[in-house]
């Protein structure tokens, strides 16, 4: 089944010869599944440069929440950018204060809050490490096997999705110990509640085996696991997390670089199960496509770092800023709402999907616009399906509709938060057909 939007055998000419000039001059470290050749976007819809229409249902791994080029985005940074372009963090603005409030504001932890500024996810995180460090005094973390936090030499001692991402760069920051994270579908430890299991093992194995839990500065949990499959935990696991860290005053950071910004349906995925942690990093969906990235803190916490603790260049670009700042007031004002609303229509019709190929689609899950497709070999052993991910992946480029993977074997549908049933039904049938072509 070939889209009718699609003109050329893909790729296409341009697109090839751009690929060639590209080998030349640009690293091949970047993990690139298909090749696809960005001209323009609109919304949920993308061009290559020889005129192919495509859905986007990545969103540049969730990054672009209110689809491509909001109007009210693109008018945020041509205004902004008609003042000034950078004044650096030594010095203050309106934009950087205007996002902090509205930071403040959404803040998840039921007190006020202030946030560091930065340019990435990875950044976050590594601002958040060293204000866990700073104000706990303590040296160690507890991190998630299949956890992905960035790859920068700190937040790469957490990732934990895919070996390769390690490999050749050890030794990094020490004091980092991962434990299981609670998978229901695929459990790793004894006990029908996963989330149990994984509490029960960091507190009465971890703590009195070999981790000292007076030497833990922080744990580090994404809400809802990205790269490591889209794993929903269960509803024990993040509130018994949080009882865990307050019995032993470890501080409780969600990674919410992928999870927030509303892709879940609500402002923050940690808001599901009413935890109030202490500190949360911010990137990606909270921009709209301009690198960002925040470590907001209860203020109890971020106010004792003192002067020259922490600092960077870029942080607080005004341009960054206006656009983080739009975005934020377009999801709290309708986009999160619409994100809640779509996700349960979207997993309606994928369970719907699922009963018509069990023997392929082990297991639907997801919260809000942040969905996850298990595909497995059989239905018996749950098998990941290794080969079949990525044959999947091309098939539907090829089809018209842009994917990504994570997990062993999860295909993730993470459109902006502006997509609607119309495009979405259109998604679906090309994922559907693009799976009865392989089968």
């Amino acid at each position: 089944m070939k889209s009718e939007h699609i003109k050329t055998a893909l790729p296409g000419p341009k697109a090839l010869a751009l690929i060639e000039r590209d080998k030349q001059v640009v690293s091949p470290s970047y993990p690139r599944d298909y090749p696809f050749v960005m001209s323009h976007g609109k919304d949920v819809e993308i061009w290559d440069v020889d005129g192919n229409r495509f859905i986007d249902f990545a969103a540049g791994i969730a990054v672009c929440s209110t689809g491509h080029s909001h109007p009210d985005v693109v008018n945020a940074i041509k205004s902004t950018s008609e003042k000034f372009l950078h004044i650096s963090s030594d010095y203050w603005h309106e934009e950087q204060v205007r996002l902090g409030e509205i930071v403040a504001e959404i803040a998840p932890f039921g007190e006020p809050a202030m946030s560091f500024f930065c340019n990435s996810g990875t950044e976050a995180v590594e601002g958040a490490l060293k204000l866990a460090r700073y104000v706990t005094g303590r040296q160690r973390f507890i991190g998630f096997l299949g956890g992905f936090h960035g790859r920068t030499m700190g937040s790469l001692m957490f990732t934990a999705s895919k070996y390769t991402q390690q490999k050749g760069f050890f030794p990094g920051m020490p004091g980092v110990t991962h434990v299981p994270y609670p998978n229901q579908y695929r459990p790793l430890l004894a006990g029908e509640d996963q989330g149990k299991a994984v509490l029960d093992y960091i507190e009465n194995v971890l703590f009195q085996s070999n981790v000292p839990p007076t030497e833990v500065a922080g744990i580090l949990v994404e809400p809802i696991q990205g790269e490591g499959g889209y794993l929903v935990p269960p509803e024990s696991f993040l509130p018994g997390l949080r009882a865990l860290c307050d019995k032993y005053g470890i501080l409780l950071i969600a990674d919410e670089v992928q999870s927030g910004a509303g892709r879940t349906g609500k402002m923050f995925a940690c808001e599901h199960w009413g935890v109030k942690p202490d500190i949360v990093t911010m990137a990606k969906g909270m921009g709209s496509g301009l690198p960002i990235g925040l470590v907001v803190a209860k203020r109890a916490i971020m106010e004792k770092w003192q002067r020259g603790a922490h600092g960077n260049t870029y942080g607080g670009n005004p341009i960054s800023c206006a656009a983080a700042s739009t975005t934020l007031n377009l999801i709290r004002n309708g986009l999160v709402k619409n994100a809640a609303e779509m996700g349960e229509y979207l997993m309606g019709k994928l369970r719907e999907m699922q009963a018509r190929h069990p023997d392929v689609i082990g297991e639907i899950r997801g919260k809000g616009l942040m969905i996850g497709i298990e595909l497995i070999e059989d239905r018996h052993s749950r098998k990941p399906a290794k080969e079949l991910i990525d044959r999947l992946l091309n098939q539907a480029y090829q089809n018209g509709l842009i994917l990504l993977s994570c997990g062993s074997s999860t295909l993730r549908l993470m459109p902006p938060l502006t997509v609607d049933k119309a495009i979405a039904d259109e998604a679906l049938h090309i994922l559907e057909e693009s799976l009865k072509e392989l089968l």
